[in-house]
Parts: structure tokens; sequence; C-alpha cells
């Protein structure tokens, strides 16, 4: 859906930053209230960061177990464990079910208070490359992919090989019969690897050993067990089964022993790694599987980062130290597992209802 130019200013009751899956999801509960909103997204198609994972990439739970609200993942043809091309063509998809105003590409530069001051009913004003949109409230939910986490570690200046994130694979291809250092002990490290070992030859390095959870253990599993730990009951949470989900591919690549994981590394050099025993690797590139941050840029005006990269929250999701912003799809600390697809819905729900209830106060809704 397009938008008007640079210098076009419309008023909205509820902004959406981002067109991901917290941000349909946003759209969807916002909808239901009957509430005058728009979505802002900067990709130029629907499936946010779905669109840029490799190939192989499938979630950790079946389609029934990975939907939105409203509209159950229909299973993909052959596969228990849907691809990321399924999830994107299902995003793609729920935008037209729901008939969302998602506007893209537009790049949200900033979020600022209208003329500088913080006045009771005051507007927020979401700057973009495509004109100007005053909010009563913004929901932010640009998520984590475009902050990727790169650890600071000596050497990185004179390594000789390739340098990646996560981010930046595609596939194994680019990579055979080359010498390839996969860093970091979670799941995108482990399924990654599961491929590469195949056509490569891969070095496992982590902070700690990687915790393979039971082979029985998927994503259903887990948020059914958090569920229960939130309502109070006894049992292990999430963490006690370990880190890393196996799937069909990792658990190939741990019976064929690939999945050996060393400790980390202390530097790069010139022609690889070293660990801080004086041994060292030759390698001709370092993939780091290190996570991300949030992507909160176009908050800086408002000045509510809390110091750590984050946004301190209420209950309800609302930032504290500017109520009329909410956060939704960056983590745990903005509803648990939002940053998943059936998680990113439960929190934009109780999220999507504080805020029309703001609204319903202000005599918006």
């Amino acid at each position: 859906m397009g938008t008007g130019g640079r210098g076009a200013v419309t008023d909205v009751d509820v902004a959406v930053v981002g067109g991901g899956q917290a941000g349909i999801a946003t759209g969807y509960f916002l909808r239901r209230a009957g509430a005058d909103f728009v979505v802002l997204d900067d990709r130029a198609t629907p499936g946010g960061a779905w669109t840029e994972y490799w190939d192989s990439l499938r979630l950790f739970s079946p389609a029934g177990h990975s939907m939105l609200p409203g509209w159950w993942m229909p299973p993909e043809e052959g596969h228990e464990y849907p691809s990321a091309h399924h999830v994107v063509w299902y995003l793609t998809e729920y935008e037209r079910r729901y008939r969302l105003p998602v506007h893209r590409p537009v790049t949200v530069e900033r979020v600022e208070r209208e003329n500088g001051h913080d006045l009771p009913g005051g507007r927020l004003r979401v700057v973009t490359d495509r004109g100007t949109w005053r909010a009563r409230h913004v929901i932010s939910a640009t998520g984590n992919w475009s902050a990727p986490h790169l650890p600071s570690i000596p050497g990185r200046e004179v390594f000789a090989g390739r340098e990646l994130h996560t981010v930046d694979y595609r596939g194994p291809d680019d990579f055979a019969g080359q010498r390839v250092v996969v860093v970091g002990g979670g799941n995108s490290a482990a399924q990654i690897i599961a491929e590469l070992s195949l056509v490569a030859d891969t070095t496992w390095v982590a902070a700690r050993p990687p915790r393979f959870m039971p082979d029985d253990v998927d994503a259903r599993a887990l948020f059914d067990l958090a569920t229960r730990r939130g309502r109070g009951e006894e049992g292990p949470g999430v963490g006690d089964l370990g880190d890393i989900v196996v799937v069909p591919s990792v658990r190939e690549a741990r019976e064929r022993g690939a999945l050996k994981a060393e400790p980390m590394i202390e530097r790069l050099t010139p022609g690889g790694v070293a660990w801080p025993d004086g041994s060292t690797l030759e390698a001709d590139a370092v993939l780091w599987c290190t996570g991300f941050r949030p992507a909160l840029g176009h908050l800086v005006p408002l000045g509510v980062d809390d110091g750590h990269g984050r946004v301190r929250v209420g209950a309800d999701n609302r930032a504290v130290a500017e109520p009329r912003l909410s956060m939704v799809g960056y983590g745990d600390w903005t509803g648990f597992a939002s940053a998943t697809i059936i998680g990113a819905g439960r929190t934009a729900k109780s999220t999507v209802a504080a805020v029309t209830e703001a609204l319903e106060r202000e005599g918006r809704v």
C-alpha cells in the first residue's frame, strides 16, 4: 500500500512501526477494536525478517502451533516443520485476509514529541521518508533482525578471511570446500553448522557447551511449559531443558558427530582464529551466530532507552518514560516469547487492549 509524499502529514490514533509478524498481529487487534491506525514497514514486500532467513531454516514447531491470531497457519505440504518461505507466504496472505493498512516501503526516521513538548493529550510525530504521521499512540514492533550483534574480539582488523553474521548467511554453497568457524551456542548456530558441515570443514565454538533439549521437545512443549509457569504452577522452566531444539537436521548432524563444540576463541589472526591456550586454527571464514539487539534507533528522540539497549515497560508493555509508546515483539521483556509467531499474537492482544483503553478514556474509540 502506498502513501503520500515526504511533506504530507496524516493524523491517526495509532501508528505501528514495523510490519513483520508482531506488527501485523498488532494490526489485527487494532482492526478488531475499530481503531484508526496505520502500519509502517520499511520492507518492499510482506514477510518481515522471514524474507531474509537462510533457505533451509525451519520453525521449531508444526504449522498448527505457529499461528497469528484469527487464522491458523496452513501446513506446508511434505513438511511437518514449516520453512521460512512458507512463513513469508502465510504472513503475506494474513495481511490480505484482514485488509491491514500497511504502508511500504516506508522508513521511519524518528519518533518525537510534537513540538518537543510532553503535553497531556499531545501527539507523537512519526517522521518517515514518505511523510509524517501524528499519532496519539505509537506501537513499536521493529524487532531485532536489523541490529545484529558482533562481540568485541581482538584481531578483526587483521583477519584476511570473510566475516559474516547470521543475517548474511543464505546457504552452504558459498562455503563448499572451505574451512569455516561458526561461533555461537544457540539454535541458529546448530542449524547452520548442521548443513555447512556437509560441504565444508567446520569448527563450532561457543562460550559454553551447547545444551540440547530432549529429542521429543519442540516449541509446542516449550510454550505450554512456560504458560504453566506463568500461571504459577510448579515445574521446570524452559531454560532447564536446554537451549537448542533438536529439529531433524540437527539430530542428523549430531548423530554423525558434526556438533561437537570447542571453547570460545580469544582472537582472530591473519589466517584464522586462536584460543587462550595458544592453539590456532586456519579459517577461510568466521560466521558469527551471536544474536541481535533491539532495533530502537527510531526512538532515540524520546529518550526512553534504559541504558542497556532496551525500553523499560510496564505490565501492559507501555513505556514507563513515555506512556504513549508501547513495545511489541522484542523478546521476553515485552511478553513471554513475543519474538516468536505465536508469542507475538498473545502479547499484541494485551498491548492493544491497554492502548484501546487509553483511547477510550480520550474518547477516540
